[in-house]
């Protein structure tokens, strides 16, 4: 199974987008996916016709003691979605709660990675769809992943906020044994505004060794597919969009790849 988690410390720039959109792009290889809402706002899960307000069976679930987490709960909360291979586990309001037992409840940043320990032959792909606030929900989600896609609208603001993102990044990695992989991905990128194209050259130009190289563009087809409930792919695999989506996962399986090779001649070596 390989983590991955989608995750900026800013909203509104496309988290949600690129967890369905990577996701039913690795369910159309014939990959098991299975995406996981960390957001108490639950805009994942409501992509998907779940209402964050009415989740009897949600990712806050999850957080149960350790050693707590029944079978039945843990299989319980995960849903299927139209899109074969591709299954769901929505958020809930009850999410922002968990803050203060975080503070009583010893292991509480590893539940995340305790209960995805137990469906490890499951799945061959967990995508988790992160909070944009620093918390015990983004050091769950963190902690749980082995690669970290960062989108970022180019625009100024969002920008500025990418070293808070990296702050947090380095925080995380003095406690884990390698530093967290990842990626920084220009979204909503519009060529034909100034704003959008300066920001998009300073991200290469001050980020260029983890800036993707392209750039995820604005696109009505990525909006009319999440107001349908539908992902990009079924609704038009020719947008440009969900072909900018279909370049950038090439590029992470590719980093991918690349990793595990080095891992595994390192343990032959």
């Amino acid at each position: 199974m390989h983590v991955w988690s989608v995750a900026n410390q800013k909203g509104g720039v496309g988290k949600t987008t690129t967890t369905v959109a990577l996701g039913c792009l690795l369910a159309d290889k014939g990959k098991r996916v299975l995406m996981l809402d960390l957001d108490p706002q639950g805009s994942l899960g409501s992509y998907f016709g779940h209402s964050p307000e009415q989740a009897a069976q949600s990712s806050f679930h999850w957080f149960a003691a350790p050693g707590k987490l029944a079978e039945d709960v843990l299989n319980g909360c995960i849903r299927h979605t139209d899109t074969r291979n591709l299954h769901l586990v929505p958020g809930s309001t009850a999410l922002a709660t968990l803050e203060r037992s975080a503070v009583t409840q010893e292991g509480m940043g590893l539940a995340i990675s305790r209960a995805l320990s137990r469906l490890w032959d499951d799945y061959d792909y967990v995508l988790i769809d992160s909070p944009p606030t620093l918390g015990v929900l983004l050091i769950n989600a963190l902690a749980a992943s082995e690669r970290l896609i960062i989108p970022v609208q180019t625009e100024f603001l969002a920008i500025k906020g990418v070293e808070r993102m990296l702050n947090t990044l380095n925080m995380v990695n003095r406690s884990r044994r390698q530093p967290l992989p990842y990626l920084l991905v220009p979204t909503l990128f519009d060529r034909r505004t100034q704003a959008s194209v300066s920001s998009f050259r300073h991200m290469r130009k001050t980020w260029p060794d983890v800036t993707w190289h392209a750039a995820i563009p604005v696109d009505t087809r990525l909006r009319d597919a999440s107001s349908q409930g539908v992902t990009p792919l079924a609704l038009d695999p020719d947008s440009r969009g969900i072909q900018a989506y279909g370049s950038l996962l090439k590029t992470l399986l590719k980093a991918e790849s690349a990793l595990t090779s080095t891992a595994g001649v390192a343990a032959n070596g």
